[in-house]
């Protein structure tokens, strides 16, 4: 098996084209036609994390943070990250991120904390906008129900809702010129949605089955909400705690030695808003669907002042929300993958440390 196959699957959970415009996942270092030997899970690539990886014989590293984030220009060992990227090719580990991609989708990140916590009938916190994709086209009826199926076959046709699943609107229409006749033979209008990273797929599939090699189309771009694409989480818990409980029940579950909350001004607490690592900027939207509580991590100390009374804010620290992600990818790819190990790293990277 190639890095590849395994890069690409993971590609398919958490679309690269779903990440933030800041960060850098996919494959870092390595070549992806390589042979998988076996892979490492973790959080974050260190030089004690690739250690770990020739220990175990792994020639791929898997992580949630991508080790380089902007450009290097030099790559002398001066910083971890450089002596972290000598490290792999001198050995010849790949190393793999999957970062806010991951966070991003419904089965990602923020999912395995509900899960965690026993969260039901969760949904995604902060839907993302420009996500899907109008498809129009213009074909001769003849061949209209091949393009369809080809369009279909791609991924398009659903709104990723739930509300429909391999449709299109078609509309006809008779092709004319100026002032000249109408042509015979009718014309078939179809248009169709999609969610952005399926555009390459879509796209070819349309120039693979149109009868016509030089035709019209058009792509817009839709400003709907995706609902299964975006930040955060949120959902209730079976039967409401009382503040104090619930902070002592967040502790036990998630394991963290310490957390950092606002004042309990919710008597009950049953529906709770999440999002791994640093999650200030989706306060509003846990205020706005009323949760009793937001959790995740990175708060400063007047950022806490904005939950004026609405809301409570559990900050559990950025790597203790995130650490069962190595827990994810070790599902994800041992249910796909029956001739694949993955293990997770021994190596605990949290560069915060309590007394």
């Amino acid at each position: 098996m190639r890095i590849k196959d395994i890069t690409g699957y993971l590609d398919t959970i958490a679309p690269p084209a779903y990440q933030e415009s800041y960060d850098n996942a996919g494959l870092i270092v390595g070549d992806a036609e390589q042979t998988c030997k076996k892979a490492l899970l973790c959080l974050d690539v260190t030089e004690k994390v690739l250690e770990d990886a020739m220990e175990q014989g792994c020639n791929l590293v898997i992580a949630h943070h991508p080790i380089v984030f902007s450009g290097l220009k030099k790559i002398t060992g001066r910083t971890y990250v450089e002596r972290v990227i000598i490290k792999a090719i001198q050995n010849n580990i790949a190393i793999y991120a999957a970062h806010t991609n991951l966070d991003n989708v419904r089965m990602g990140v923020n999912k395995k904390i509900c899960d965690r916590l026993e969260i039901q009938n969760c949904e995604i916190l902060a839907p993302k906008k420009n996500i899907l994709r109008k498809l129009s086209t213009l074909c001769p009826i003849a061949h209209s129900d091949r393009v369809r199926k080809a369009l279909f076959e791609a991924g398009a046709g659903t709104n990723g809702l739930g509300d429909y699943n391999a449709s299109s609107f078609n509309s006809l229409g008779l092709q004319g010129a100026n002032d000249a006749p109408i042509l015979s033979g009718g014309i078939i209008k179809i248009e169709t949605v999609f969610p952005v990273h399926l555009e390459g797929a879509v796209m070819h599939a349309l120039r693979a089955s149109h009868p016509n090699e030089q035709f019209s189309y058009e792509l817009t771009a839709l400003e709907n909400s995706y609902l299964q694409v975006g930040s955060g989480m949120i959902g209730e818990l079976d039967i409401a705690m009382t503040g104090t409980d619930f902070l002592h029940y967040l502790k036990r579950r998630m394991k963290v030695g310490s957390l950092r909350h606002t004042r309990l001004t919710r008597r009950r607490v049953q529906k709770v808003a999440v999002c791994g690592g640093a999650g200030s900027f989706l306060l509003k939207h846990a205020i706005a669907k009323q949760a009793d509580v937001f959790i995740t991590a990175d708060y400063k100390y007047h950022q806490f002042f904005d939950a004026d009374g609405r809301i409570i804010i559990a900050d559990i620290g950025h790597y203790e929300s995130e650490q069962f992600t190595i827990e994810l990818f070790y599902e994800l790819l041992t249910n796909k993958f029956s001739n694949f190990e993955a293990v997770l790293t021994k190596v605990n990277t949290n560069p915060v440390k309590y007394l």
